[in-house]
């Protein structure tokens, strides 16, 4: 029986999403005779924990569905021990790396392919808190459908049933490694007020994450594409294509990666960094590794938290830093794509010292890029005044820490990189350790 992590990473109220993931779980047990391990990583505060807990408890039995809801205090148990057995040198910095106390979106999935490792996963499968299933004829349109025919097979058994393959004949024996869709509905990320207010500041701003060099029209259509998924056209009918994944049209929502992707490299644990968990994307992308892009997105909606006097300025200060990983991000994916099947070792999976030797590299990179956007965001920033001026003064003082920053996330990763064999093996040795498989 294949058995798979479907993961649920949160901290918030979610217990609406809680419900709809244990759905898909017992679809994929129903529907595909999955073992399905469905891991709630929950970093929300007590009281709403209580309420998670107690929503998980009153979900209806499914044959082939376990439930595994994990506070912080008992995932820093798991890395403690999992740390300890690894035996590696400066355990306290890798701890920091896996559980930071900022947040990361990196740190929370790489505790879910640690987590996998140690149920014997076979895949893992993401979902977030803040988005929910489309309705089609009544009922939820489920992306484990086409994530879990394939994953981890030969790219040419899957040529049979997809919609359609565009893919080299060279690479259909490759593994299928990853298989995603993307999202409809609200941007992904919340800079929709920015574009409201003045449409040339959104398009300074955002044109940002584009390469310094690229010409104006390809950063035209960048801002054009960026964060809107697939659109706001609901789902009809199924479309499935064998092919090397496009990063831009998956979301991280909406994804599954197959075990010998994420048990070789980790995603970048950068806090206060959103886009940061999109690194394994582009890995995969890199190395001509096969995958499924599919239709079944997912829907995407904003919580207000984000816009609140506390919110605002920490989501902003994640955008921003978002825009200076792209400096080290840009050239480490070049380096991917250069090298191409030499990512691979004979077995087709990733060879973690190459990917390690581009992150490095990427540290020396001159930061002058990097203070040009901070510039240009300081400008649009005032120009839009209000919240958005107040911003950009802190940011002026906070402007040498985030250029530190920026690149010491890149240096983490590196570190965290090599010690994520002797990570994954650890945990696949231990277990969960509390008489759970």
């Amino acid at each position: 029986m294949n058995r798979i992590c479907l993961c649920l990473p949160t901290n918030r109220a979610c217990a609406a999403t809680l419900t709809a993931i244990h759905a898909e779980a017992a679809y994929a047990a129903e529907h595909f005779g999955a073992d399905v391990q469905l891991l709630v990583l929950d970093s929300s505060d007590a009281h709403t924990r209580a309420e998670h807990a107690r929503v998980m408890a009153g979900l209806r039995r499914v044959a082939g569905v376990t439930v595994h809801h994990l506070d912080e205090s008992e995932q820093r148990t798991f890395l403690r021990r999992t740390i300890e057995y690894a035996r590696l040198s400066d355990p306290d910095r890798l701890l920091h790396l896996m559980l930071p106390p900022a947040v990361s979106y990196g740190a929370c999935t790489n505790r879910a392919f640690l987590l996998a490792a140690a149920l014997g996963c076979a895949s893992l499968h993401r979902r977030d808190s803040d988005s929910a299933y489309q309705l089609h004829a009544g009922q939820p349109v489920f992306p484990v459908h086409h994530e879990l025919p394939h994953l981890g097979r030969p790219a040419l058994e899957a040529t049979a049933t997809v919609t359609r393959t565009d893919l080299a004949p060279e690479l259909l024996h490759r593994p299928v490694s990853l298989a995603g869709a993307s999202f409809i509905g609200e941007l992904s990320v919340d800079i929709g007020e920015i574009r409201r207010l003045d449409e040339g500041v959104h398009h300074d701003v955002v044109s940002l994450w584009a390469p310094g060099d690229w010409p104006e029209d390809r950063k035209r259509d960048l801002v054009e594409e960026s964060f809107t998924g697939a659109g706001t056209a609901p789902f009809t009918a199924d479309r499935a294509t064998l092919t090397v994944v496009d990063p831009m049209r998956v979301d991280m929502c909406n994804v599954a990666f197959d075990r010998a992707v994420y048990e070789r490299i980790p995603l970048p644990p950068a806090t206060d960094t959103i886009g940061s968990d999109y690194f394994l994307l582009h890995l995969v992308h890199g190395a001509g590794l096969p995958g499924i892009l599919h239709n079944r997105h997912i829907e995407n909606f904003h919580t207000p938290e984000r816009r609140t006097d506390t919110g605002f300025p920490a989501y902003q200060r994640r955008f921003v830093k978002f825009l200076l990983s792209m400096l080290y991000f840009h050239h480490v994916y070049d380096r991917m794509a250069a090298e191409g099947a030499g990512l691979l070792d004979e077995r087709h999976q990733v060879r973690a010292e190459a990917v390690t030797a581009f992150l490095r590299e990427s540290t020396a990179l001159d930061r002058a890029e990097n203070i040009w956007r901070l510039d240009r965001v300081d400008t649009a920033y005032r120009k839009l005044g209000g919240r958005y001026a107040t911003f950009a003064d802190q940011l002026a003082v906070d402007r040498g820490r985030l250029l530190n920053k920026a690149q010491s996330d890149i240096e983490d990763c590196a570190h965290l990189v090599e010690a994520w064999p002797a990570l994954v093996g650890a945990a696949a040795a231990l277990g969960l350790g509390d008489g759970r498989p």
